[in-house]
């Protein structure tokens, strides 16, 4: 399978599908929160010829990429620096303005391959992780690897990793910084090693370097605090279409819309609704989307992606 609007920066996940749902051939005023390499946004303004799209990230790469890749539409395309549960204060966006909304919540291509901005676990590559290439008084996954206390170490690695040994690993790791700070994911991985054994499976692994990176960069802080301010911002008949790879980001997303799309969120029991009293919009998934076959084995990547999609009344 040929994979639509891939380059060797990143390949977008289910381009087709996002665009069923955010249908752009309506024309008017769209927000890719996560705009990578931009192939999303091709897609979308492609799709819709008269259609304007902000476009948001924090990664410089990213922006300086979709800005070469999307530069021939013009003053349609309109980047923004910004984590997306900003965006909307960064662009000046107004409620009741969008037409859609798309979120990825991935990380790209590029940031997993190449080594020094710390996404990877191959040997010797730093462990940052900070999606905007932060300042100096931003952390990496280093300095909470070496500045939380443990409880706090064991929730990340149990909360964002769904590590069940996560006690066990966050006491080798505060064993092993007293003798030497975390900088390397060779040593992560040494800890893991002492902590889970040495035959620990590279999925296993990659959920505890993932615990680490949404820790880093805030990311289900960001998803819970932008999630009504998206919704709000929708204009009557606007959708809101998230692609998440990680059990509670979906979680997040599906109680969303689903309290959405009830006319009453009272409490069970209560004599009297005092809640709205109607639905704000309408699910437009019943359940979450995933990748075809296909695509998951031109990019494997895909595997664990979950599209909803949800329209604003």
């Amino acid at each position: 399978m040929t994979l639509p609007y891939a380059s060797g920066y990143h390949a977008p996940v289910m381009v087709r599908e996002c665009m069923d749902l955010l249908q752009p051939e309506r024309g008017g005023t769209f927000l890719d929160g996560t705009l990578g390499g931009g192939g999303h946004s091709e897609a979308l303004l492609e799709r819709g010829p008269s259609a304007i799209l902000y476009g948001v990230d924090r990664d410089p790469d990213a922006l300086a990429e979709a800005g070469t890749r999307l530069a021939r539409f013009g003053e349609r395309f309109r980047p923004v620096k910004a984590n997306f549960a900003d965006a909307l204060e960064t662009a000046g966006i107004a409620d009741g303005t969008l037409d859609g909304v798309l979120l990825d919540l991935g990380i790209s291509s590029h940031q997993v391959d190449v080594d020094a901005r710390g996404f990877t676990f191959r040997p010797g590559a730093p462990l940052d992780m900070r999606m905007g290439q932060g300042t100096a008084d931003e952390p990496t996954a280093a300095d909470l690897l070496n500045e939380m206390d443990e409880a706090e170490l064991a929730n990340v690695f149990y909360r964002y990793g769904e590590e069940r040994r996560s006690r066990k690993l966050a006491r080798v790791v505060a064993e092993m910084r007293d003798a030497e700070p975390f900088e390397t994911s060779d040593q992560l991985q040494r800890a893991i090693d002492r902590a889970l054994g040495a035959r620990t499976e590279i999925a296993d692994r990659a959920r505890i370097f993932q615990a680490l990176r949404i820790a880093v960069n805030g990311e289900i802080e960001a998803l819970e605090r932008a999630l009504e301010r998206f919704r709000d911002a929708l204009a009557p008949g606007g959708v809101f279409a998230v692609m998440s790879y990680h059990s509670l980001e979906d979680r997040l997303v599906k109680n969303a819309f689903r309290d959405w799309s009830l006319e009453c969120v009272c409490p069970p029991g209560l004599p009297v609704c005092r809640c709205r009293g109607r639905a704000l919009g309408t699910t437009l998934t019943r359940k979450p989307v995933s990748a075809s076959d296909e695509e998951v084995a031109a990019n494997p990547r895909a595997r664990s992606a979950r599209l909803r999609g949800w329209r604003a009344a």
